[in-house]
């Protein structure tokens, strides 16, 4: 007999404080006579959501709220709050109340009946409609469902949905081939699955947000991206890697361009000028990378002062490999480029491992 829910319903949030409590009432109505349970996984929201949370769960025991410190990320929220129920169906949603909490119990009718993986909730299949978003998000929406096509089933019309439930068989099957970059957890899903998953989609309106903004931006396409990139290629080379190499092209550009204002423009030595271009560059690649590879584990206060002094000293030791490592290809008659390339490469491996252990992880723990 079964004595615990058998639906969790998994909520990733930040800074929706005005949203949560009128989230639970409508999962209470819509859930009726189903034994479920609510996780809402936060970002360390500086609205007090994990705060609220807490004490609407001292009075209701359906509810369970996981604050996460030192990390973001949508779908890595998404993937821990799926890790932390037993129940047999799970079900991801937002909670900015645009999802339609009405469909859950279809959803859940279908799993339990028929022989499918997983059921999406569906603004572009017949019936559904996309009314909550702004042109500006539809059209971003448009955009990256066209590129997910090489990733995806045919037929599957909505892989940027955000609302679904699976069976926990499935999850269990997938989870450790997944990404958790960037917010298409379901994308993700379908795209690590070991076998081709079982799917139907239906219908609703996407509504517009109940209260808050959008998390919908420039950084969250790069991320989008990025799992792109992991899915196509991840298996050769991680996609962080990917990135960082990406940052370090756009840092020769800043190295050049310091060099050469303080060289012809400035009148400063050689060594004054190439010195200073390397610790602006060096700089500048641990901004970007800070916020742009390593967003989920972004370095702030005096962890970011001590973040650049560590990157500063493994990029100043890869930089001595590539010079050594390229001089001795060169002495051994490799070709001048092809002993430059791989001083490069060796450098910017140094590089990424070291920083990525010592630098991100290593002032996360």
């Amino acid at each position: 007999m079964q004595t615990g829910p058998e639906l969790a319903v998994v909520v990733p949030t930040f800074n929706e404080a005005a949203n949560v409590g009128q989230l639970v009432a409508l999962l209470g109505r819509a859930l009726a006579g189903i034994e479920w349970e609510l996780i809402v996984v936060d970002d360390d929201s500086p609205d007090g959501t994990a705060g609220l949370m807490r004490e609407l769960a001292r009075e209701n025991p359906r509810l369970r709220c996981l604050q996460r410190l030192g990390r973001r990320g949508l779908s890595s929220a998404c993937i821990e709050g799926m890790l932390a129920t037993a129940a047999p169906y799970i079900a991801v949603m937002d909670g900015d109340l645009q999802h339609d909490e009405r469909l859950l119990p279809r959803m859940l009718e279908l799993l339990r009946k028929e022989a499918l993986d997983i059921v999406v909730g569906s603004r572009y299949v017949s019936g559904g409609g996309s009314a909550g978003l702004d042109e500006t998000r539809a059209g971003m929406s448009r955009f990256a469902t066209r590129l997910s096509r090489p990733l995806i089933p045919d037929g599957l019309q909505d892989p940027m949905s955000g609302f679904f439930m699976l069976r926990r068989e499935v999850f269990e099957a997938t989870v450790r081939r997944l990404s958790g970059i960037g917010f298409k957890i379901l994308l993700d899903i379908f795209a690590s699955a070991p076998q081709p998953l079982r799917f139907r989609e239906l219908p609703y309106e996407f509504r517009s947000r109940g209260a808050g903004e959008s998390k919908l931006d420039s950084q969250a396409m790069w991320d989008y991206g990025m799992l792109l990139l992991d899915k196509l290629v991840g298996r050769w080379v991680p996609a962080r890697f990917v990135s960082f190499l990406l940052v370090g092209s756009v840092g020769v550009l800043v190295h050049m361009s310091v060099l050469a204002v303080l060289l012809n423009l400035a009148g400063q030595s050689f060594l004054f000028s190439q010195a200073t271009a390397t610790i602006v560059a060096m700089t500048s690649n641990f901004v970007l990378n800070n916020l742009i590879t390593y967003r989920d584990l972004r370095l702030r206060g005096w962890a970011l002062l001590r973040g650049w002094l560590s990157f500063v000293l493994a990029c100043s030791i890869g930089a001595v490999a590539n010079v050594g490592v390229a001089n001795y290809l060169f002495e051994q008659r490799t070709g001048w480029a092809l002993a430059g390339l791989a001083g490069i490469l060796v450098g910017a491996v140094w590089n990424y491992v070291v920083t990525l252990v010592y630098t991100w992880r290593g002032a996360a723990r």
